[in-house]
């Protein structure tokens, strides 16, 4: 048997059943199998090292029985969670990708994985950048960032801009783009040290610590006394209705996630709906896969910000598989400082 295709131990992380409520470390699982390090002949397949594993606010979703049409499939019980990753390709049997390659895309949370439909990943182009990023700034969460402002929010200079959650892995990157841009920008966040990031690491306007306002409301009108023309939405729920009076005529609401609703068997509704009608709002969702073909130039354009000292990044890294429960469970929490990732190997 070649060295290349030797039997090794692959740790991974499963769903032993699925949540209801808000989740805990005892609904995942770390398992040991055995991988051998080659694809399949004929195969089209590739074998990736995974180097990095992202924790992600959207995985909360896949983690529950979903009884109705869903815009992601729902994880399988006992089988390895999907996420998002940074590897080395290890064996490749597709002519795009060859041994030593490094690259990102959709993976598994465990130490080796097989992907059966490469095409879905991504070359790194950076790899003089720190490839944590990649699960990051120049991944999945940067496009999100990325598309949703510019696309879906349509900024101009001298916008004023409110993002929720705002020291996460889309929130810090919105929060520049808008200042590169030449946008007021705020941000809101669950304790004093993330709000003081904000401030002082990504250069927001101002910041506020949702969890000690009484009164959002209130606290939207003297960070907005001339209101919001830019609502980057990560949260729903109480913010969403505190924000859409505060929104001015024609403004645009970026719909990217609702944190404070994906832990609740009854999700609240939003009052003051009447705000997009009377304001002429425009409150638009949208998904990042619908992005992934514009990914290069995206790349292009971060990677060149970061170089030239224009974006700021903070990660929150976990060391080893073993700890990929507790990081992915206080997404939920607020646990984390920036974006959540574990590291899973060194090259």
């Amino acid at each position: 048997m070649a060295a290349a295709e030797a039997e090794v131990s692959n740790k991974g992380v499963i769903l032993k059943q699925f949540v209801t409520g808000v989740p805990t470390e005892d609904d995942l699982e770390l398992v040991t199998a055995v991988v051998r390090l080659a694809v399949p002949p004929g195969s089209a397949s590739v074998m990736v090292k995974n180097l990095y594993v992202s924790c992600d606010p959207y995985m909360r979703n896949r983690m529950s029985e979903h009884n109705e049409a869903s815009y992601i499939e729902q994880f399988v019980p006992g089988e390895v969670l999907a996420t998002f990753s940074v590897g080395r390709v290890v064996a490749s049997g597709h002519p795009n990708f060859k041994s030593g390659d490094l690259v990102w895309g959709m993976s598994g949370c465990e130490e080796y994985t097989l992907i059966t439909d490469p095409e879905s990943l991504f070359k790194i182009n950076h790899p003089e950048l720190p490839l944590s990023y990649y699960t990051g700034v120049l991944g999945m969460p940067g496009l999100t960032a990325y598309a949703g402002f510019f696309d879906v929010s349509k900024p101009k200079k001298g916008d004023y801009v409110f993002v929720s959650s705002a020291s996460g892995a889309v929130g810090q990157l919105v929060g520049q783009l808008a200042k590169i841009t030449g946008c007021y920008v705020v941000g809101s966040a669950g304790s004093d040290e993330k709000v003081n990031l904000l401030k002082t690491k990504f250069g927001f306007d101002d910041a506020f610590n949702y969890k000690k306002e009484e009164d959002l409301n209130a606290a939207l009108k003297r960070c907005f006394p001339r209101g919001i023309d830019i609502y980057f939405e990560n949260v729903g729920g109480a913010m969403l209705a505190a924000v859409l009076p505060n929104m001015r005529m024609n403004g645009r609401i970026a719909v990217c996630g609702m944190i404070s609703q994906y832990n609740l068997e009854q999700p609240n509704g939003a009052p003051n709906l009447f705000c997009l009608v009377a304001k002429r709002i425009r409150m638009e969702g949208f998904m990042v896969l619908d992005y992934f073909g514009t990914y290069n130039k995206f790349e292009e354009e971060i990677a060149g910000y970061l170089k030239e000292g224009k974006i700021t990044v903070v990660e929150d890294v976990a060391e080893g598989i073993e700890n990929v429960s507790a990081a992915l469970i206080g997404l939920f929490s607020g646990r984390n400082i920036g974006k959540q990732l574990v590291t899973i190997a060194r090259e």
